[in-house]
């Protein structure tokens, strides 16, 4: 069985993770600091979850050629995400902080959100249309790769 955040047990071992963030951990690797992070990541759920969010479902054409077989190799096993993949420009945080604690309060209650998951408008920029599965499986490795990238 893959790893998802569709699972309660997946959704308690992230929020886990993510209540051992502090201001204090420093990336292993990356450029963004944890609030940039945590920010990072509450756009990013905000987008899948379709909660307050305005950037477009829209496949770009780089996707079109060759989001579908990206996405099967991300989500065939629970090999974790790679290093140094870019955060798509609607993604990226410019500013360096600003109050980590909400941000973080805010990234366990979308990360709860995920139990009522019901967004079938979704489009990811890159993989376009994913089953419900895949997006399960993908969410949950994108929470991983930034937690292991802060040490959690």
């Amino acid at each position: 069985m893959m790893k998802t955040i569709f699972e309660k047990s997946m959704r308690d071992e992230l929020i886990s993770r993510v209540n051992a963030l502090s201001e204090g951990n420093k990336a292993i690797w990356g450029k963004m600091n944890v609030y940039q992070m945590t920010k990072h990541l509450n756009i990013w759920n905000q987008w899948v979850l379709g909660i307050d969010n305005n950037i477009p479902y829209k496949q770009d054409l780089l996707g079109k050629l060759i989001g579908k077989m990206v996405l099967k190799s991300n989500t065939k096993n629970d090999k974790p995400m790679g290093k140094g993949a870019p955060a798509g420009s609607n993604f990226t945080i410019k500013e360096e902080n600003g109050d980590f604690e909400k941000e973080k309060k805010t990234l366990i209650k979308l990360t709860e959100h995920y139990e009522h998951y019901n967004n079938p408008d979704f489009i990811h920029g890159f993989f376009g249309k994913m089953t419900e599965e895949q997006i399960g499986i993908f969410a949950y490795k994108h929470y991983d790769h930034h937690l292991r990238q802060f040490g959690v």
